[in-house]
C-alpha cells in the first residue's frame, strides 16, 4: 500500500487524476478495476474516481508497487541562470523570453523557460519538486521559438486552471510589436488559417473552408521608414503563427522571419531573427470566483523592448545606405 497526502495544489483535483500522475504505466483497465474493488481510498473510505480531493487528505492505493516509481537518488541541481521577471504577485509570475528561448522542454536538451521558472521558485522557497504529487509551476501561453517578449507562468495549480479559462474566455489582451517589410494595411483583417504538422507552416486564406480555423488580427502603424514599418498588433484571435502568416498575406511579412518572411529582405538587413517582440498584456473584468480576480483591469508591459533600437539602427542605416 502506498499513502499520499493532498497538498493545496490537488486542492479540487479529481482522484482518477490524481492517481494517474501517482503512478506509473497503470492501464485505464485496472485503474478503474482498482476503484471497483475498493482498492482506492480517501482518509480510509472507499472513493469515487469523479471525487475531488481537499487539501489535507490521505490517499491510500492498495495497488502493486511495479506501478510506482523507485525513489530518485538525490542529484545536484543544475544551476540555471535566472529568468527575467516583469511582474509577480502569489499566484503568478510575468517573464521576458528572449528571442531562441524554449517556452518547454523539448527532444533537443535546450534550456527552456519553464525550466528556469521552476528553479527561480525553487531558490525563493515557493516549490518543492519532492512535496509535490501532481503539479509543478508552468507557462500558461506560448511564444514561438523565434519571438520574444512577455509570457505568463503560474505558480500553483489553481492560478495555472484560472489564467487557462482567462485566455480561453478572451480576457486577456495581447499586443506585440514588430518590423515589417513594407508598411501593412492598418485596421483589423480577418482570415482562414490551417496548420500543417508535417512542415509546421500554416495556410492562409480568404474565406471559410473545411480544416481553416478564423483568424483575427488588428494593425496599427507606429512608424514608417523607407521599406520598413514598425507595428502594434493585437490578436484577437491566437492561433499558430498567426501574426507572421498573416502580415505575409497581408504584403508585410516580418522581416527576419525565415518561415514567411523575405528572403531578399532579411539578407539586405543581415536580420536572422524574426523581429516580433510580445509587449503588453492587458486584463479585462475577471469574475470573483476566479483566484486571479485582483488582476482585473491591469496592465503589464515590457519596458522599452529592445526591438524599438534596433528599428532606429535599421531606418539610420537605410537611410545612410541611400
Amino acid at each position: 500500500m502506498k499513502e499520499f497526502t493532498a497538498g493545496k495544489n490537488e486542492e479540487g483535483v479529481r482522484l482518477s487524476r490524481f492517481v494517474q500522475n501517482v503512478t506509473i504505466n497503470l492501464p485505464t483497465s485496472l485503474l478503474y478495476k482498482s476503484f471497483r474493488n475498493k482498492r482506492i481510498k480517501v482518509n480510509g473510505k472507499k472513493a469515487a474516481p469523479e471525487t475531488r480531493l481537499c487539501e489535507g487528505d490521505v490517499v491510500q492505493l492498495y495497488i502493486n508497487d511495479e506501478f510506482f516509481a523507485a525513489a530518485p537518488s538525490p542529484a545536484p541541481a543544475r544551476r540555471l541562470p535566472p529568468p527575467q521577471v516583469v511582474y509577480e504577485d502569489g499566484n503568478i509570475a510575468v517573464l521576458y523570453k528572449p528571442a531562441h528561448r524554449l517556452c518547454h522542454s523539448d527532444r533537443t536538451g535546450d534550456l527552456s523557460l519553464v525550466e528556469q521558472f521552476c528553479a527561480y521558485l525553487r531558490e525563493k522557497g515557493e516549490y518543492d519538486p519532492d512535496a509535490e504529487h501532481t503539479f509543478s509551476p508552468a507557462i500558461c501561453n506560448r511564444l514561438d521559438r523565434g519571438t520574444e517578449g512577455l509570457v505568463i507562468a503560474a505558480k500553483n495549480y489553481a492560478a495555472l486552471r484560472d489564467m487557462n479559462t482567462i485566455i480561453r474566455e478572451d480576457m486577456v489582451r495581447k499586443e506585440y510589436l514588430t518590423i515589417t517589410c513594407g508598411i501593412p494595411p492598418k485596421g483589423r483583417h480577418t482570415a482562414w488559417l490551417r496548420h500543417a504538422e508535417k512542415n509546421n507552416k500554416v495556410e492562409i486564406r480568404h474565406a471559410p473552408a473545411d480544416g481553416f480555423k478564423e483568424i483575427i488580427t488588428e494593425v496599427a502603424v507606429e512608424k514608417a521608414h523607407g521599406p520598413f514599418a514598425l507595428c502594434r498588433i493585437g490578436l484577437i484571435t491566437g492561433r499558430t503563427h498567426q501574426i507572421r502568416a498573416h502580415l505575409a498575406d497581408l504584403g508585410a511579412p516580418v522581416l527576419g522571419d525565415v518561415k514567411y518572411g523575405s528572403r531578399r529582405m532579411n539578407q539586405r538587413t543581415g536580420m536572422q531573427t524574426q523581429q516580433l517582440c510580445a509587449v503588453r498584456l492587458t486584463f479585462g473584468q475577471i469574475p470573483e470566483a476566479n483566484t486571479l480576480h485582483g488582476l482585473s483591469g491591469r496592465v503589464i508591459e515590457l519596458e522599452h523592448p529592445q526591438i524599438l533600437d534596433r528599428f532606429a539602427l535599421l531606418t539610420q542605416s537605410d537611410t545612410s545606405n541611400r
